[in-house]
């Protein structure tokens, strides 16, 4: 079957030098741009033009930490098979279907294209591409080595993004459960009870006290639901809000989150995992160790390990052996200090780092699968109770009467 056309926006230059824009049909971007090339316009983009519901889908599409990896591994990939920087930017966008990231890989290609670095091009890029992303790509480019750079890069952001993942899914899992729980239990409450309290009504019989509380707590939801949904929505709004612009209640709430039972083990391991992964990559793409402890403190996703290892770099640029000021810090855990030690004495420290941060990931991955294991029983346990409370409650007043019906 033969590829169906589609229409492709394109903005070039003509013969005369001339900049210039339009419309062409063709099956796909590359043999748009070859069709123009004959017509004797030098294309400097070339894009897919979007319509109906797909297009309303995309509109105004987030670019996630996920397309970056992505871009990155692409861009990697694209360059070890020997593709130019500024070609392999027109090939990685076109099998894009986020349009924003679209716009930001011709943005960064147009920038290049007009003799800037590529790292020049991403600091431009600020909300997407970090300082170590963009520090790695410097010294990439710099050593003339951004090929092995974007690899390594790739590799370090899929495994960030699957650690994160791992993370994000142990806490979202409990909540998700709640919420449906929440939200179960209060159509019980505004919508089934009320039948039955009809039914009771008409009974004219004292009801149990448990069933009365349900009733009680049935009419107080009836008349009240609005104004309960209404401060819900007020609260979390307001925690974001604040949350966003307080720095303290941000820094607070991360070293209370390191304080919990289980989850607090999960959180610490996951801020080594990404102190040892990070100060792996970065050492190992040949930058200083206290320019490295820079750029890891910002990564390390906790302002307890921020602050730490802001005062292991100082320590290192003072002299100072990096395991022994790591062991000053009383963060890190003793087998972390004791293989950065084995690294420095061998001259290996980005290699110990790296089978530090695997061993690290892959102790947050039993420790997820665990919770989750631990939890599923606890959590269907407590939807069970709360659930089968509420129908118990409605069914007590018929048992009654079916236990004075045989009495009398």
């Amino acid at each position: 079957m033969a590829a169906a056309n589609n229409v492709f926006a394109w903005e070039g230059t003509d013969k005369a030098g001339r900049k210039t824009k339009g419309e062409i049909t063709s099956k796909s971007a590359a043999v748009a741009k070859n069709d123009l090339r004959k017509q004797g316009i030098t294309p400097t983009k070339v894009s897919k033009k979007g319509g109906g519901i797909g297009a309303l889908l995309n509109f105004g599409a987030k670019i996630s930490p996920g397309d970056i990896a992505l871009f990155t591994r692409q861009l990697a990939t694209m360059m070890k098979a020997g593709v130019p920087l500024v070609q392999s930017f027109d090939i990685v966008a076109d099998g894009v279907d986020n349009p924003t990231m679209k716009d930001l890989i011709y943005k960064i290609r147009d920038d290049v294209s007009g003799g800037n670095s590529f790292a020049s091009a991403i600091r431009g890029q600020p909300e997407y591409f970090d300082d170590l992303f963009c520090n790695l790509v410097d010294a990439g480019e710099q050593s003339g080595s951004l090929e092995t750079m974007l690899q390594r890069l790739a590799e370090y952001k899929e495994k960030t993004e699957a650690l994160k993942g791992k993370i994000k899914a142990a806490m979202n899992y409990p909540i998700a459960v709640l919420v449906v729980a929440g939200v179960v239990s209060g159509l019980l409450l505004v919508k089934v009870v009320p039948q039955f309290e009809e039914i009771f009504a008409g009974f004219g019989a004292e009801l149990p006290e448990f069933t009365q509380m349900v009733v009680n707590m049935s009419n107080f939801m009836q008349a009240w639901w609005f104004f309960i949904c209404a401060g819900i929505a007020a609260v979390i709004y307001s925690y974001k809000a604040v949350h966003k612009r307080s720095k303290p209640l941000r820094d607070g709430q991360e070293r209370f989150m390191l304080k919990l039972p289980v989850i607090g083990d999960i959180l610490d391991k996951s801020c080594i995992a990404r102190f040892s992964r990070t100060l792996s990559t970065t050492f190992a793409a040949g930058v200083p160790l206290v320019d490295a402890l820079e750029s890891v403190s910002g990564a390390a996703g906790n302002i307890v390990y921020y602050d730490a290892i802001k005062k292991v770099k100082d320590d290192v640029s003072s002299g100072i052996q990096l395991n022994y000021s790591m062991k000053k810090a009383e963060v890190f855990p003793n087998m972390l200090i004791q293989m950065v030690s084995i690294g420095e004495e061998s001259g290996a420290l980005d290699s110990m780092l790296d089978k530090a941060a695997t061993y690290y990931e892959e102790m947050v991955d039993n420790s997820v699968d665990g919770l989750t294991s631990l939890m599923e029983p606890i959590i269907m346990s407590f939807l069970g109770v709360v659930v089968g409370g509420l129908i118990i409650a409605m069914y007590l007043p018929i048992f009654s009467m079916g236990d004075a019906i045989s009495g009398g």
